[in-house]
């Protein structure tokens, strides 16, 4: 349950709409849920913004789609990241409206909100094509937060170029969210571009001294440009969730 709807609830038992114990019903489960194997977090959205994310990896396909359905209960969009075909399948048997966005591995429940006209987009740049997977992740997760995502692909440092071409999106994006493998050397490129923040991602796309996305990460923290932030390796839903607080906050600002 979000802001909205709390408020929503409120002014029905004032209209006399809804009667006080049916609001303390619908209450019930704030903060959590208990479902046995997962306390699920109902109370988030009102702390946060946003409706607790399920991480599919690691659950079974049967718990994903209970935890799902238990929050799609209560908020009108939820999601599921790292989610796998097999998840996808036993949350779409639980809830038929279920989505599934194969690249970004998210389960979404829930339309895609549209985002304010006057909201800054985020713009999500790839080093490489490998890098996609990560950086759908985090355009998905900032479209979902009612952001514009402008998405630039494959535009790394062996062809600096092929980022040029591309400064003019940099510049009038509210937040930018740089995906890069192997030494992660665009993160501060694009920071010494911009007066933009950027959120760089290490992923762990590279040959073996690569470490598995570590020699990015090592990079990009010792990025010689300032205004970048690191988040871990893959973690593209944490990137796009920080890029929309931004560009969510600087609209309201504004």
């Amino acid at each position: 349950m979000d802001r909205d709807q709390l408020r929503q609830l409120m002014e029905a038992v004032r209209s006399g709409e809804l009667h006080p114990e049916e609001a303390v019903e619908r209450l019930r489960a704030l903060p959590f849920e208990d479902l046995g194997f997962a306390k699920v977090d109902h109370h988030r959205a009102l702390r946060r913004g946003f409706p607790e994310t399920v991480l599919a990896e690691g659950k079974t396909p049967e718990q994903v789609a209970r935890i799902l359905r238990s929050l799609s209960e209560r908020s009108e969009l939820v999601i599921a990241t790292r989610a796998a075909q097999e998840h996808f399948a036993a949350a779409r048997a639980e809830i038929p409206t279920a989505e599934y966005h194969e690249q970004a591995r998210i389960i979404r429940i829930g339309p895609i909100p549209e985002p304010p006209s006057d909201r800054s987009p985020v713009a999500v740049v790839t080093a490489g094509t490998s890098d996609i997977p990560v950086a759908e992740e985090a355009a998905v997760v900032a479209e979902l937060a009612a952001c514009p995502v402008e998405r630039i692909w494959d535009v790394g440092v062996a062809g600096i170029h092929r980022l040029l071409e591309h400064r003019e999106q940099l510049t009038r994006a509210g937040a930018i969210v740089v995906v890069a493998g192997m030494e992660g050397a665009l993160a501060s490129v694009v920071g010494g571009l911009v007066d933009v923040p950027v959120i760089a991602v290490p992923t762990s796309v590279g040959y073996g001294a690569a470490f598995e996305g570590l020699a990015a990460l090592l990079g990009m923290l010792n990025s010689c440009a300032s205004g970048v932030v690191v988040v871990n390796i893959d973690n593209g839903f944490g990137a796009g969730r920080f890029a929309a607080m931004i560009c969510r906050r600087t609209s309201a600002a504004e």
